[in-house]
C-alpha cells in the first residue's frame, strides 16, 4: 500500500467518523437558523481577531475579549449553538490529533 492509498483511506474514515458526522449535522442545523448562524459568525470573527492580535503582539484587546466572552455566554444558552460548539470542538481535536501524529512522523526531516 502506498502513502496516497493510505491518505485516501484516512480521508474516507474521517468522513465516516462520528466527529465529522456530528459536526456536519450541527452545521446543517445551524444553516436553518439564520439569526443564530449570524451570531456565531460574529463570535467567530471576534475570536479570530482576538487570537490573531494575541499571536502578533503577545497582548489581548480586552474590549474585544470581553465582547467575545459575552457573545459566547449568550450563545451557549442556545441548545443549537451549544451542540454546534461541542461538535466543532470534538472534530477539531480529532483533526489536531491526526496532524500531530503526521507531524511527529516527519519531524526529523522538516
Amino acid at each position: 500500500m502506498n502513502v496516497y492509498d493510505t491518505v485516501n483511506k484516512l480521508a474516507q474514515e474521517i468522513r465516516q467518523s462520528e466527529e465529522y458526522m456530528n459536526y456536519k449535522m450541527a452545521k446543517q442545523t445551524l444553516n436553518l437558523n439564520q439569526n443564530l448562524k449570524q451570531k456565531i459568525s460574529e463570535f467567530e470573527k471576534i475570536r479570530y481577531e482576538v487570537q490573531l492580535q494575541a499571536m502578533q503582539t503577545g497582548k489581548q484587546d480586552e474590549e474585544k475579549y470581553k465582547k467575545m466572552q459575552e457573545l459566547y455566554i449568550e450563545l451557549i444558552e442556545d441548545d443549537g449553538a451549544r451542540k454546534y460548539f461541542d461538535a466543532e470542538t470534538k472534530f477539531n481535536v480529532m483533526i489536531a490529533d491526526v496532524n500531530k501524529i503526521i507531524g511527529e512522523a516527519v519531524r526529523e526531516v522538516i
